[in-house]
């Protein structure tokens, strides 16, 4: 039982990952598997607003913590899970708003997103005891997300740590493994719903945004404890937005690349690391992040 469980973390992904790189969201999990996420992650360094506002030269030092529950379940006899991840961000911001230098802070809870992943080829639904003789090697899956409104939004701020509208992510994975070696291929595609009380009552529409993600995970085999290092990059598109029927120049073709690394530190628990860059950027990726994760898992 104690190998299953060593087995389990490692095959655990943290869902609290932020930036949209995320090795491991397809592999499999057994049944029953319960998982309690804590993350933490740092974000500095240029912010691109909204062209229609009158604020340039911004940079940003932002800090989220966000609490995630994932639980492992069947359908269809596929290996499936749904998740949900509560974040609270608090950042400063400082840059020239109608030409005067401005700084501000925020502190408070954003928009909650859940999830829900079933795989459909390639990882069939396990009970804990069949974990160990599983062999991973071709997996494809499919994955909804959605954002809801509920973080903390004032439509009289420029700045808000909630979005006041509903966004809604469909998307298909695949992962390959070849020994200790395993590649990931995502795509997907956000849509938003209207925000119609953007800064004094306005109407802000956003284009959906196309995203695509590539993982090259390397798995340790001659440590005693569990533990894989990711190359991570993601390449997304899209979310031109028109405020009031005005379209701004806010077209996104952004990359980001980074590293993530996780480990099995005790029977049940798991830490994950990561840390990511702005590759290309057009509009908001100009940062660098670094998020350190906590995994605490047990099988009921």
């Amino acid at each position: 039982m104690r190998l299953a469980v060593l087995l389990i973390l490692v095959l655990a992904p943290a869902r609290a990952a932020a930036q949209e790189l995320e090795p491991g969201a397809y592999w499999p999990l057994p049944v029953g598997l319960n998982i309690v996420t804590a993350v933490n992650s740092v974000n500095w360094g240029d912010l691109n607003f909204d062209p229609s506002l009158p604020v340039e030269a911004a940079s940003a030092r932002i800090n989220t913590t966000a609490v995630a529950f994932t639980r492992a379940l069947s359908i269809a006899g596929r290996s499936a899970n749904a998740g949900i991840q509560i974040p609270v961000v608090g950042g400063h911001v400082e840059g020239l708003y109608l030409g005067q230098h401005t700084e501000v802070g925020r502190f408070g809870f954003g928009d909650p997103r859940f999830r829900l992943a079933v795989n459909l080829y390639g990882a069939p639904a396990m009970a804990p005891k069949d974990v160990p003789g599983y062999r991973m090697r071709t997996i494809v899956g499919v994955s909804v997300s959605v954002a809801a409104p509920l973080g903390q939004y004032d439509e009289t701020k420029v700045i808000n740590l909630g979005t006041n509208r509903w966004s809604i992510k469909s998307e298909v994975g695949f992962a390959r493994a070849m020994g200790p070696w395993v590649v990931e291929l995502m795509g997907g595609v956000w849509i938003f719903t209207d925000n119609h009380d953007f800064l004094g009552g306005r109407t802000r529409e956003q284009d959906r945004i196309a995203s695509s993600q590539v993982h090259v995970t390397y798995r340790f085999t001659r440590f005693r404890r569990s533990m894989w290092l990711a190359g991570d990059a993601n390449f997304y598109k899209g979310g031109q937005t028109t405020i009031d029927g005005t379209r701004n120049l806010d077209f996104q073709r952004n990359s980001r690349v980074g590293v993530t690394f996780s480990s099995v530190i005790t029977r049940r628990q798991s830490i994950r690391a990561s840390v990511s860059q702005g590759a290309y950027t057009t509009i908001g990726a100009d940062f660098t992040a670094v998020a350190v994760g906590y995994n605490y898992a047990w099988v009921r």
